[in-house]
């Protein structure tokens, strides 16, 4: 990927692959391997990653959303869903937009990070990786 792209205007798919990407190289450590697949059957989780450390380890979902809205809560509470359904340690929402307050109220004492866009160009700068995110551009280009 270009050097300063905007990830809110990448491809779809482009971006969940540089999210699964992401995780393998920020969940992962010296003592533990981390392994990230995509997902056979989407139903709300984009990548699955197995962290083999028995103390902070296990089952992550991870949901990338690239949007150029606010994600809904709704969102929020499906992947608490899967979350559960799959049995997962924590899951995580990863945009390229924000949440609303009610999404964080909601998250409090459950297992779910919600990662927003200026924090996910902070990891993604952490591993060398120099990204923008222009909504509006975004949203001027879909249309």
């Amino acid at each position: 990927m270009a050097r300063d792209t905007n990830l809110a205007a990448m491809d779809w798919e482009e971006f969940e692959h540089l999210v699964r990407e992401l995780f393998s190289k920020e969940l992962s450590s010296e003592t533990t391997t981390v392994k990230v697949t995509q997902a056979s059957r989407d139903g709300g989780v984009d990548a699955i990653a197995y962290d083999d450390d028995p103390i902070r380890g296990g089952k992550f979902v991870i949901q990338a959303k690239r949007y150029t809205n606010t994600v809904d809560i709704a969102a929020v509470r499906e992947l608490y869903a899967v979350v559960i359904d799959e049995g997962a340690n924590r899951g995580l929402l990863v945009t390229t937009s924000s949440f609303g307050a009610d999404s964080y109220d909601y998250v409090k004492n459950k297992p779910i990070t919600l990662i927003n866009g200026s924090e996910l160009l902070g990891l993604l700068k952490g591993h060398g990786h120099s990204f923008r995110i222009d909504l509006e551009e975004a949203k001027r280009l879909s249309r």
